[in-house]
């Protein structure tokens, strides 16, 4: 069995959305998130893991969603992702094995072998699927992160205390 996930790394594109991207006037970029992927994101925060962004591209809606979900490691314009998170790691006091990294797409392989837990969305190109431990039956963008989360403190044992915490602070 892996080590228990203490850190999640997400790429943005084709994982926390669907891909699309969308350009308006003025270099305006639009991006959709999904409300469950940001619950996904707010249980493993609950449970005590650090939610983590690394994305290649840019983005003030990046920037917006992940302040909505209180996602401090947030970090964008990173082609070298592992080298990205190999010093939040450092700083942070975490070992790779203690990671689970959700990926799509080439750029996220060199983070996926190195990693306790790599986990491909279901639209994820066949590269990245054979790299992983795991592959969501959802699609990025489309509440694949919410499953991976959940996944993940089912196995480590946390899903019904932090559903009991969720639960206890709603009614």
């Amino acid at each position: 069995m892996s080590r228990e996930v203490r850190v999640l790394v997400m790429d943005v594109d084709g994982v926390l959305t669907g891909g699309e991207i969308i350009h308006g006037t003025g270099g305006m970029e639009l991006k959709q998130f999904h409300v469950q992927d940001g619950m996904g994101v707010t249980l493993a925060r609950r449970a005590g893991i650090l939610p983590v962004v690394i994305t290649v591209r840019k983005s003030e809606a990046v920037a917006k969603r992940s302040e909505d979900l209180k996602i401090a490691e947030v970090h964008q314009g990173i082609t070298r992702k592992w080298e990205c998170l190999k010093e939040i790691l450092k700083r942070h006091g975490f070992e790779p094995e203690e990671v689970a990294y959700v990926g799509d797409d080439l750029v996220d392989l060199p983070v996926m072998r190195r990693v306790g837990l790599p986990i491909a969305v279901a639209n994820a190109t066949e590269d990245v699927k054979r790299n992983a431990e795991w592959i969501t039956a959802r699609e990025g963008g489309r509440g694949a992160v919410r499953e991976a989360v959940e996944m993940i403190l089912k196995r480590d044992g946390k899903w019904d205390r932090v559903l009991e915490d969720l639960f206890e602070e709603l009614e």
